[in-house]
This record gives C-alpha cells, structure tokens and sequence, in this order.
C-alpha cells in the first residue's frame, strides 16, 4: 500500500480502498474457504522458493505481429490481409525478416517472431522461453457457431480496455470484480513466508504480492495485502524523509495508542499504516544488500544484437539504426531482481527476508496501436521500415527487458551458489487483449485472442502451447472482424502457473472457480 501521503487519506477512505482486500463482494465464500486452508498449506507445501512476474502490456498488444506463420501458402495468407501496412516481410533477407522459431514440438507448421525481439528468439531457441497461443477471456469454451447464436454466455464488455483488464486479472469474468486470481493464490499460500512476530496470525515481514506499477487488480485478495513499491525502492512517508528520530518516536507512539483503541476503524487503521512502516524499514534494509542485482544491472552487457553498447542500466537500443530511450520496464524489472535477491536470502542472511513465495505486477504502457504501429503503409512485406515504428519499439524493449531480467536471475543463480535458481523464478506477460488482423489506418483495433510468452529455468521452451488461430477474416476463429475467439483461457493460462506456484488439487478451483468448465486445467508450459 502506498502511504505516501497519509494526512490526505481519511479512515473512511482508507477503508473505501481496502474494502475489497477486506473480502466484501461476490466471492466471500471462496475468500472465507482460502482463509481456512491457509494455514493447512504451510505443511503441506514443499517449501522452497518461488515467484511469478507478470508483465502487463497495457493497451492490448498486436500478437498477430509478435508471432507469425511461416509456412509458403501461411505466410502468404497472413501477408495478402496485412500488406502493405502490417505485413512483416519473410523472404527478402533484409534486417526486417521474421526470426525463426525453432520448435522442438513440430506440429506441422513454422513460425517466426518479430525481428525487433532476436533475444527473445534467442531465450525460445535454448529454452527458456515458451509461447501460448490465442489466450484470452472466456466464461466457457466457445466455437464460432455458439459465439454468433449466442448460446454460450460470452464475456461482458467484449473488446472493452477496462473490463478486459479486469478479466484478465480475475480470471472470472461472469462475476462482479472483488478479487485477482494473484491474490486469491497469495491468500492460499500466505503463511509460507516468515511473520513479522512470532504467531502465525502475525503480518508477513512482506507482502506475498509487490507491485511496481501501483494498484492492480491481479494482486487484489482477501487476507494478502498489495504492497506497493517504487522503481527507487520503498516509498517512504514524506514526514519521515529525510530519517527523524524525533518524527519516527512520536508516530509510533501515536500508531502505539490507536492500535489499542476499542474502535476497530481506528485500530484497524493504525495497525495497518504501522505494518507500512515496518515493512518498509525491513525491505529497505534488505535491499541495501541486494549487491547482486544491482551490480548485474549496471552492467553494459546482453542488452541485444542491435549495439554493444548503453548509456543507462535502462537504456533501449531500437531496431531502427541503433537510437535510444529509457525503458520505465526495465526499471521495474530491475527492482524486482533485486526484491526477489533479497527475498530469496534467508532470514538474517545478509538482512535477508526469508521469502519463500512472491508475487511481482508490473506494467508498460504504449500497445494501444490504433495509428503509427509502423511507418510505412507501401510495399511494407519487403520494406524495412516496417520495423520503424511504435510496436517495433515496444516489442524491442520487452525482448530486452526480459532477457536482461532472465539473465539476472542466472546470474543470482551463480551469486549464491544454486544452479536452479533460474528454477525459481517464472515470468509472463498478460494484456488487455490481441488486435484485429486487418489494419486500421497504420495500425489495428481491439481484437480478443493474443499470442503470451512465459519465461523462465521452469519453463518447458522452446515449444509452441495452444492452437494458432486460422488467419482468416470471416473464418472458422473469428467472430467477424479479425478478432480471434480464444481457444485458450485466462483459467487455463494462470491455472497452469498458479499450478506451479504451488497451487494444486482441489485447491486450484478454489482460486479459478470456471476452471472446471474447461477441459485442460493444465496446459503444461511449466
């Protein structure tokens, strides 16, 4: 939670804000059912470390440019609906050319990925890094016959960014928002991390779920509370900032008298904003001996193919003749890495915090491409500049942010001496929803289906997850339009991960109550 400002915000409205981590809303019994198992999963869970980091793109990323059919006849089915705007180019040899996915599960078709993205290639090719193929919200499987006769109850606000947003981050979409399927997972494994005291019932030293990128809906449970931490570190109180021993007393003498007040507002909301503190104090600590991470990321080293080199730890190199910006993604993941080193520390190890599972959000913004997604609307199948343009930039930023990140966590691995530490640590990318295929201007408009990458030493890469939809306006997976039906959903996706958070049995329709409605609750990617 972030009290940087704590006299502007009233007991009323603390408590207006928090009322969904309270557990009020549609899904009480399903929180009141993750509160009784809670404790029963400290002994029941292998203990050992694990996280999971969402990277959101926010804004709806255009998957049918992330990865595309190569295959002679699929390519030329994919270039005649997108030339000349959108088309990648796969047969010229220039620098513009698909990169080629090497598939060790050959399902009889070949794919290439985007040629702004050669380290995300390059993570597939050896491994690490696995594709899932048109992800997106459903309330029940759905074919394009029942979509347009409408006997099987469709998301609400289909194509929507806010609704989309919220489903995604729910998994339930037929269900009033109340909570996120990451905070429904923390609820359940809580009380595997150390508390700040000695009883169970007593705060965790930190919360299971940190956000970089603010409030999110994903991170939103019922006993677990977000915690909200800046690309700088933990966002200290203003009062506190510079450190006043003086100041420091007299709050906590204040937050001393309100704890022990009968009225449960006034307690509830000191004990809150002293937990705030306290885990602040604890974090910032911590992170004062994350060497690792940070001394890795100041590092000018596998940034990508397109320079050698960089100005900042969180310097860009386009794909378009080598300039470049600062990456706000790059920061938070940056944070992260050095969360998750000193998480991963036991507790008193170098002021480490003895985490055994955490739940990171952070966010990028810019994937709304209705207009400039490339620059060049003639001849763009055999033109270069079509990797001039926002998505290029984007997509070049994501492939070196999480290369950068993966190989952090290699390089944690080799730090403190654990070979499977690149094990622990399970990353994916989520967005509001997937593109039209045909253009719209220079861009493309709101679809449903996408294309989601997974990432990590867990994962099983350099496969290929899911059914690639028929590229085909008015075909068998679109509704009509170029928006693809899902043929996998947010349930399947996040069950799969949440799976091998530690999430298991019963316990998986608990936290995804629609799994069931779906055939393969697993889908295997790790």
């Amino acid at each position: 939670m972030d009290f940087r400002n704590p006299p502007n915000i009233s007991r009323r409205s603390f408590l207006h804000r928090t009322a969904p981590i309270l557990g009020a809303g549609a899904l009480t019994s399903t929180i009141r059912d993750l509160r009784l198992i809670n404790a029963a999963m400290a002994q029941a869970v292998t203990p050992d470390y694990k996280a999971l980091v969402c990277i959101f793109l926010s804004g709806g990323n255009d998957a049918n440019n992330l990865i595309i059919p190569t295959l002679t006849d699929e390519y030329a089915n994919y270039a005649s609906i997108r030339t000349p705007v959108l088309a990648l180019p796969n047969t010229d040899g220039s620098a513009a050319t698909a990169l080629a996915m090497n598939s060790t599960n050959p399902d009889g078709h070949t794919y290439g990925m985007n040629p702004a993205c050669p380290e995300l290639r390059t993570l597939f090719n050896n491994g690490k890094l696995a594709s899932v193929f048109n992800v997106g919200t459903l309330v029940y499987p759905m074919t394009k016959a029942q979509y347009n006769a409408n006997s099987v109850p469709k998301p609400p606000q289909l194509f929507s960014h806010s609704d989309q947003v919220t489903q995604w981050q729910t998994s339930i979409p037929d269900q009033p928002p109340s909570s996120g399927w990451g905070g429904r997972c923390a609820d359940l494994l809580d009380s595997l991390n150390p508390r700040n005291g000695t009883l169970p019932t007593d705060p965790a030293k930190l919360s299971l779920a940190v956000s970089l990128a603010g409030a999110n809906t994903l991170e939103v449970g019922g006993v677990v509370q977000q915690y909200s931490v800046s690309t700088s570190g933990v966002v200290a109180l203003s009062a506190l900032t510079p450190a006043s021993t003086t100041r420091d007393a007299a709050l906590k003498s204040i937050l001393g008298i309100d704890k022990a007040q009968a009225d449960m507002l006034v307690s509830n909301y000191a004990l809150a904003l002293d937990h705030s503190v306290s885990t602040g104090s604890a974090l910032s600590t911590a992170l004062s001996s994350s060497q690792m991470a940070a001394s890795f990321w100041g590092t000018a080293n596998n940034y990508g193919n397109w320079s050698s080199s960089n100005t900042t730890d969180a310097q860009i190199i386009t794909p378009n003749g080598g300039s470049t910006f600062t990456s706000g993604l790059m920061t938070q993941l940056r944070m992260i890495a050095k969360i998750i080193e000193a998480g991963y520390r036991g507790a008193g190890v170098n002021n480490g915090l003895g985490m055994k599972r955490q739940i990171f959000f952070c966010q990028v913004g810019g994937y709304d491409t209705h207009t400039s997604q490339t620059n060049s609307a003639t001849s763009a199948q055999t033109n270069a500049n079509v990797i001039i343009g926002s998505q290029a930039n984007l997509l070049a930023e994501l492939s070196q942010c999480m290369n950068k990140f993966q190989n952090a966590m290699a390089a944690l691995g080799t730090q403190y001496g654990d070979t499977n530490f690149e094990k622990y640590v399970t990353s994916f990318t989520s967005s509001d929803f997937g593109r039209t295929f045909p253009s719209n201007s220079l861009g493309s408009d709101h679809g449903w289906g996408s294309h989601h990458l997974v990432m990590g030493g867990a994962v099983k890469g350099g496969k290929t997850y899911g059914k690639f939809p028929s590229l085909q306006v008015g075909g068998p997976d679109d509704t009509s339009t170029g928006r693809w039906i899902p043929t996998t959903s947010v349930d399947q996706f996040a069950a799969t991960l949440a799976s091998w958070f530690g999430v298991t049995g019963s316990n998986l329709n608990t936290v995804f109550p629609n799994l069931k409605r779906f055939n393969t609750p697993n889908l295997g990617f790790v």
